[in-house]
């Protein structure tokens, strides 16, 4: 056998591929330290790209989510994505898309379009579609935030159309990443009241994933969050499902 026929012989077919991803714009604040968590929603095939907004030297609070809702910095980071063409776009902050209310929300999400955003949503965008597909009108909110942020939170559910029954917030004004799952389940159950429909627990940067079927189970109810609400909305989008194992929201939509 000639040396030809030998290297014909050992030759393996190549490997199929590469694969044929979704891609997910995701423009975050720049104290994002969660991007391992909203991928733990994402299924086969979905490919999450992040960019990050400007710094700001301040603590969590009203002046820096006005900050962080810049416009123009937010187009600067859809851009900055225009090469790669994702499918969706998001906006993963709570507090920088409810600052300013729902026309707010809308008005980023507009901006994101303008910046080549083939399709655009917000985290607080997200919350209100997930609260609308659950049927939830009264919801409690849990916070890690400052007072201020709680009450512009439960102003701009106001104006989506939700009664907010309750709120507590932890009073938090940095290293919001670091709260432990304890602390947060502490914080569902003052939030919670006998006459909420379900729990929003609000902040990109607060983990949640691991405690959402845990509070589910204990209170009842549906327990919803930034980062699943974030994730979902933007599958959603672009007709794909999350992941999330018997988690309310999720199993509600595929019902």
């Amino acid at each position: 056998m000639t040396s030809e026929s030998n290297l014909a012989a050992n030759t393996l077919a190549d490997p199929p591929g590469p694969q044929v991803w979704q891609d997910i714009g995701v423009v975050c604040p720049f104290d994002m330290a969660l991007d391992h968590e909203l991928w733990r929603w994402m299924p086969e095939g979905v490919n999450l790209i992040f960019t990050r907004t400007p710094y700001y030297d301040q603590a969590v609070g009203l002046g820096m989510a006005e900050e962080i809702s810049d416009h123009g910095e937010i187009q600067d980071a859809v851009r900055s994505m225009a090469s790669i063409r994702p499918a969706v776009v998001t906006y993963a902050c709570t507090s920088g898309s409810f600052v300013h209310g729902v026309a707010g929300a809308r008005n980023l999400s507009t901006a994101m379009l303008a910046a080549g955003a083939p399709i655009a949503v917000t985290t607080s965008e997200g919350l209100l579609l997930a609260l609308d597909a659950l049927g939830v009108t009264r919801v409690a909110v849990a916070t890690p935030y400052l007072a201020e942020l709680t009450d512009r939170l439960t102003l701009f559910l106001g104006q989506g159309g939700k009664s907010v029954v309750s709120h507590e917030g932890l009073g938090l004004d940095r290293d919001i990443w670091k709260v432990p799952y304890s602390v947060t389940c502490d914080l569902i159950r003052q939030a919670d009241r006998t006459d909420a429909e379900a729990v929003f627990v609000s902040c990109t940067n607060l983990p949640t994933y691991d405690l959402i079927v845990h509070m589910e189970r204990e209170l009842g109810k549906p327990v919803i969050t930034a980062n699943q609400v974030t994730a979902w909305s933007a599958l959603r989008l672009i007709g794909r499902g999350a992941v999330g194992s018997e988690q309310a929201l999720l199993q509600t939509v595929r019902s």
